[in-house]
This record gives C-alpha cells, sequence and structure tokens, in this order.
C-alpha cells in the first residue's frame, strides 16, 4: 500500500494507493475508509486523481498535487505547533524506501540512496519531466555498461511531500547505467533521517 498525509484544513487526510489501473483510474483509500475505485479526473471527497501509471499515482487536494508511488506511506504536510514538515517512507518489500517527488513541478519516483552524493535522474526521466539538462556541466561516468555521459545541473525544486527544497544539486545520466532515480544526499543533508524498523521519516532542517 501507498498511502499520503495531506492538510484538510486543520486536519491531515491520510490517502491509500492501494490498486492503479495505467491511464485510467486507482484504487484509493481515504481516512481509512472503504477502498473506492477512482477514475482519472473524479474527485473524492477533497482529493482528486489526476494522472495514474504503472508505479504511481498523481492525486490532488486543496490545489496541491503530490505524486504517491506504490509500496510509499507519506504522512506529513504542514505540522500543527510550528514544526518542521516532515514525510514517512515505508520500506517496500525489496528493502527499498520509495519516495514519489515533485522536480521542477514533474512528478518523478526516487529511491532513497544515502551512497550516492547528489540527485541522480536518467536522461530518459529527465526528457520526459521536460528538465533541460543540455547545458548542464558535461562529464564522463564509468558504469557496468561502459562510460556514459554525465551532466551536473541544478535543480530549481524538489518537492517530497509537504518538503521542498530549492537549488538542488543533480546530475543527469544520459545513457546506461542509471535504470532509477535516486534521491541522494544534496537532497537528504538537508533533511533529518530518522529510522524506526520498516519506516523511514525525513524532517527539514533548513
Amino acid at each position: 500500500m501507498a498511502g499520503l498525509a495531506f492538510p484538510l484544513f486543520a486536519t491531515a487526510a491520510e490517502i491509500g494507493v492501494i490498486g492503479v489501473f495505467p491511464g485510467r483510474g486507482a484504487v484509493l483509500v481515504i481516512d481509512g475508509a472503504p477502498p473506492q475505485s477512482v477514475k482519472i479526473g473524479q474527485k473524492l471527497g477533497a482529493v482528486t486523481l489526476i494522472s495514474v501509471d504503472k508505479t504511481s499515482a498523481v492525486v490532488e487536494e486543496s490545489g496541491r498535487r503530490r505524486s504517491i508511488s506504490l509500496g510509499q506511506h507519506v504522512s506529513g504536510g504542514q505540522p500543527a505547533g510550528g514544526r518542521a514538515p516532515q514525510v514517512t517512507l515505508s520500506r517496500n518489500d525489496r528493502g527499498q524506501f520509495i519516495a514519489g517527488a515533485q522536480v521542477n513541478g514533474g512528478a518523478i519516483s526516487f529511491l532513497v540512496d544515502t551512497g550516492a552524493n547528489v540527485i541522480a535522474i536518467p536522461g530518459s526521466e529527465a526528457r520526459r519531466i521536460g528538465l533541460d539538462f543540455s547545458k548542464g556541466s558535461k562529464g564522463i561516468a564509468q558504469t557496468a555498461n561502459g562510460p556514459a555521459p554525465i551532466y551536473r545541473i541544478k535543480l530549481d525544486s524538489v518537492k517530497v511531500g509537504d518538503i521542498e527544497l530549492l537549488n538542488v544539486d543533480a546530475v543527469v545520466m544520459d545513457g546506461g547505467g542509471l535504470a532509477q532515480p535516486l534521491l541522494g544526499m544534496s537532497f537528504l543533508d538537508r533533511v533529518e533521517m530518522r529510522r524506526d524498523g520498516d519506516k523511514m521519516t525525513l524532517v527539514r532542517r533548513f
């Protein structure tokens, strides 16, 4: 199950995605209610389903969009009492933490990777969300499939749940060697990471 909490007035709605029908709809659970099948464009309470692919759904609540990956649980929003925004991720059946995010407004799913110095994005994913990386500083990375061009760029914004960071360093690898976008330390260094069993909570620091 994937879930996401949104601010609804003084409270936060718990939203889960338990099934997807790419390009058509998804099965949502809101605040523990029975699962409901929702078509793209349909509104369920305060939540509207915007788009669905094979691994995630994008929903909108109170004019704010979120990308929810299957196998992800995110609870957050702007917490009460002035606490910093935080997001909780659940480990999937492969032992990985997947974070649905918005990069410069485009929806993308990251693998949380503390071993990556910066956010890393495959060229195909960068093109899909409209990133113009061709003007970045070009280099060459050695991969298992041989040399691959990389471009060092600065992302205007990276948003995971309600944690939004601006001017985040990233690299785009245009070619083989990177199958999954990586949420690396250029993002993670600016949040506090807390592990509790199968859950990881990220809390914005600065």
